[in-house]
């Protein structure tokens, strides 16, 4: 099940920071960077308060206590995005919401499948671009799983490449998934750095280790306008809902969910992009259903797939060139 806590825990990501860490970092930064670094302490030490609010807050729905056959994640998606543009996908035609438990791809994973659900989880495939699985799974946790970021790591473009997620869904359902089973695929997109429209050309992995260009924060910093990262972010959900459209044509599916893991802030309450804080904008995600067939109308391109498993190091990079180190987003 769930690795015991702090097993796989990186201090960047999940570590609770005590008043005395807080007011040491702040002197550091202010040393360093001056009014930028009293902005950075603030707006921390907000996300510190509202974060105590949780205990308070809805626990969400977990998704199986849901009805599906296949369950497709957007990592990071609004749901007011995805209803704004669902008239141009024909398989949108249900919007709805679901309350997610978390507000970060880790706080949902690790809120989600929990002992409760062990025998749901053991007869569910997941199919997974979101390199947190590597921190919170193992493999007898379900009937099978397919870590796609392992092997499908795009080092030009930071993140995994939608049409890889695709190919292995399409033959994860084909092959892997029985009759009792569930089919869950948790793409990476629209979650920055978007694909189609990226802020930045030509950003190799090294590049993004400061997670100086995580565009939410990026967006808080000044570095990029609300109009460039609200466009690029639109793209990137397009991107992946286009590849979402090809798995629908290739899978068997009665009852195919589509939500997300959790939301993305562009301001509200003073917060952006996902700090594990209970915003409603974070934990608020959209909910579709639709069903597949498959018309066979995509061969999977799976032949450079490896059962090679990277480093603990290299799972680290992976999780800060999307962002998971730059303020706990």
């Amino acid at each position: 099940m769930v690795k015991a806590e702090g097993v796989w825990r990186c201090d960047a990501v999940f570590r609770t920071m005590t008043f005395a860490d807080w007011l040491a970092e702040t002197g550091a930064r202010v040393e360093s960077d001056g009014m930028a670094g009293v902005c950075a302490s603030a707006y921390e030490l907000w996300i510190g308060a509202l974060r105590r609010a949780d205990r308070f807050a809805d626990p969400g729905v977990n998704i199986y206590d849901r009805s599906w056959d296949t369950l497709v994640i957007l990592d990071g998606c609004r749901a007011d995005v995805l209803h704004g543009i669902a008239h141009e996908y024909e398989f949108l035609d249900t919007p709805s919401t679901h309350r997610s438990p978390g507000s970060t791809s880790y706080e949902w994973m690790e809120r989600t499948f929990t002992e409760e659900y062990r025998k749901e989880m053991e007869r569910t495939v997941q199919v997974t671009a979101n390199p947190h699985s590597q921190r919170f799974f193992d493999d007898a946790d379900f009937r099978k799983i397919d870590p796609v970021w392992r092997d499908a790591w795009d080092e030009t473009r930071g993140t995994v490449l939608a049409r890889s997620v695709t190919d292995r869904a399409i033959v994860a359902g084909r092959e892997k998934v029985g009759t009792d089973d569930r089919l869950l695929v948790h793409y990476m997109q629209p979650h920055f750095p978007s694909v189609p429209a990226p802020l930045m050309n030509g950003v190799g992995l090294d590049d993004w280790l400061d997670g100086s260009e995580h565009a939410w924060q990026g967006l808080r910093r000044g570095e990029f306008t609300e109009r460039d990262v609200w466009l690029a972010y639109v793209e990137n959900l397009r991107y992946v809902l286009d590849d979402v459209a090809i798995l629908l044509e290739n899978l068997d599916a009665e009852r195919v969910a589509i939500t997300a893991d959790h939301g993305n802030a562009k301001g509200e309450w003073g917060i952006y992009g996902h700090p594990n804080v209970p915003l409603n904008v974070l934990r608020n995600v959209p909910w579709f259903v639709t069903s597949a067939t498959d018309h066979r109308t995509r061969d999977p391109d799976v032949d450079s797939t490896t059962d090679a498993e990277p480093s603990d190091e290299t799972v680290a990079e992976r999780l800060e060139a999307l962002g998971y180190a730059d303020e706990g987003t």
